[in-house]
């Protein structure tokens, strides 16, 4: 008898069981389908002025949650379920690791300080205003139970600029400066919005005063710190593996799995030991590509740069597609279809702000940057400050993913104020995406048509895997050398503010030939074995 009882049981759990991998395997492949289509669709559209793969990924994902939506008469509009570790921990770390791979690190820690000041600073300026902002005009339009921590949630979530979309409409080719400017800020921009969202989460807002604020700021240098010097730990710890093992010799698919599994493997301690996890891959990445990438054998190198950006490219489509569906999921916006016009004023509020906010800090720390340059073609000009200002208004799934993560933990189906904060972020991500995506492409090429010739005409210094036969990182101190011969003299104050930049340059040079690349290897490193990881016939070998 109660075998008999047991028997029954199992069938219908195996039968619940064969029906969700069912469901789980037709998601997949509807899924798998559409990024094949977003994938043909943006290479027929390559050429368009006004498209990009982010738009086209996200009116794809749009159209297809409209037909889900129909198709199961209104009960549900997207295939998967949101999760913000699936962000966090799947998708974000091959984005933003390949960002730093690829990234021209010349340009990137020449502008270094510019980059921590709207990263850093900037946001934090951003945050105040956007959180005050909501303050003033949230509390007055009774949209539902938001707490001050909800509205200083509100302030980091909207301060976070999307890193994803900025990298696929600038072009680091036609304009160095600012794609070093915008995508390096958005990177620390990032990291900042994160921390500053689960700084308010832990601390006692009620009673908050000046000891918890200076806790904050320590709390922040040191993550910083931390962050990237576990990065970088990662990025020498395999460049120093493979340099001795020589891996290549037997395998390369054990070089590229090693370098894969240390770059993931540090964003993972740096999210365990609860740092900064965009800023360690971010700076594993760019030690990998000055050290590890030298190291392995040509066939390593292409597979690596070629992987690297796949991942990024499909975890980019994967994120809009899912965005655009998730747009149109009926539970969240049935609490808010009574008021309509709130909803949109809402976001109008918010979407304020973000212009607001963004503009309070571009600009005057355009002008304090401009302080420290000595070359006045180093200087963001005015039309370069419109361009970064417009260029990083677009939020994006790291908006999306703390937003979840504030207002959904309660349902967004059970508190109105919840579900109205929760479409709100994707109304704004959505039309600052499509909107301002569209117009930053053209507007790039209006207002800069001639310095974007220039500055690529001058940019030197070749892409990371994009050219396998070039230096990472130029080294060549004669070139440096004329251009300051006809620079003209520079006021005092200039001088002394950019002199340090160029002096810690210089000697961070010579360290690293002198000692790092000895070590772990990079650029001139000549191994003592045939079929070496490093052909003696690129440029620079002694």
């Amino acid at each position: 008898m109660a075998s008999g009882l047991v028997a029954q049981q199992l069938v219908p759990l195996g039968v619940v069981s064969a029906t969700s991998d069912h469901t789980s395997v037709v998601s997949i492949n509807i899924f798998v389908a559409l990024l094949c289509g977003c994938i043909v669709i943006g290479h027929l559209l390559e050429e368009n002025r006004w498209m990009s793969e982010s738009i086209t990924a996200l009116v794809i994902g749009v159209c297809t949650g409209f037909v889900i939506l129909v198709t199961t008469k209104g009960k549900s509009s997207h295939i998967f379920v949101f999760s913000e570790d699936l962000f966090f921990i799947y998708l974000l770390p091959p984005i933003i690791f390949n960002a730093g791979f690829q990234v021209k690190k010349k340009q990137f820690f020449r502008n270094f300080m510019t980059i921590a000041l709207f990263g850093a600073v900037g946001t934090l300026i951003s945050f105040f205003i956007v959180s005050l902002g909501a303050i003033a005009f949230f509390r007055k339009m009774d949209i539902g139970s938001l707490d001050v921590g909800d509205f200083l949630a509100i302030g980091a979530i909207f301060s976070a600029t999307d890193s994803v979309c900025t990298l696929q409409v600038l072009n680091q080719d036609e304009t160095p400066l600012l794609y070093s400017l915008v995508f390096g800020e958005s990177v620390v921009n990032d990291a900042t919005s994160v921390v500053l969202f689960n700084a308010i989460q832990n601390f006692d807002l009620v009673h908050i005063g000046a000891n918890d604020i200076l806790k904050f700021v320590a709390n922040f240098g040191y993550l910083f710190l931390c962050s990237t010097f576990l990065g970088a730990f990662g990025g020498l710890l395999s460049a120093y593996m493979i340099k001795k093992l020589y891996m290549g010799r037997h395998s390369t698919d054990r070089e590229v799995a090693l370098m894969i599994l240390m770059a993931y493997l540090s964003y993972m301690l740096a999210e365990l030991l609860n740092l900064s996890g965009i800023l360690t891959v971010f700076f594993c990445g760019i030690v990998m590509s000055h050290y590890t990438w030298h190291n392995v054998t040509e066939s390593s190198r292409v597979t690596t740069k070629h992987a690297f950006a796949t991942l990024s490219f499909i975890s980019e489509t994967f994120l809009f597609l899912y965005v655009g569906m998730d747009a149109l999921d009926i539970e969240k916006w049935k609490f808010v279809s009574d008021s309509p016009g709130k909803s949109i004023a809402v976001s109008s509020i918010l979407l304020g702000l973000v212009l607001v906010g963004r503009a309070a800090f571009v600009f005057p720390l355009s002008f304090i940057s401009n302080l420290t340059k000595k070359s006045p073609d180093e200087r963001i000009v005015f039309k370069q400050q419109v361009t970064i200002w417009w260029a990083g208004l677009m939020r994006g799934a790291v908006s999306i993913a703390l937003a979840y993560n504030q207002f959904a933990r309660s349902g967004h189906t059970q508190l109105r104020g919840n579900a109205i904060m929760i479409t709100s972020t994707i109304s704004v991500v959505l039309f600052s995406t499509v909107v301002f995506g569209l117009i930053t492409k053209p507007l790039v090429r209006f207002v800069l048509p001639h310095n974007a010739k220039h500055l690529s005409s001058i940019s030197s210094e070749p892409s990371t895997p994009k050219s396998l036969h070039s230096p990472l990182l130029e080294n060549d101190e004669g070139s440096e050398v004329e251009v300051q011969e006809v620079m003209p003299r520079a006021s005092s104050l200039r001088m002394l503010l950019s002199k340090p930049t160029h002096t810690v340059h210089y000697y961070w040079r010579k360290f690293d030939n002198a000692f790092m690349r000895p070590v772990f290897g990079g650029r001139g490193f000549v191994p003592s074995f045939p079929g070496s990881p490093t052909d003696q016939s690129l440029p620079g070998q002694p």
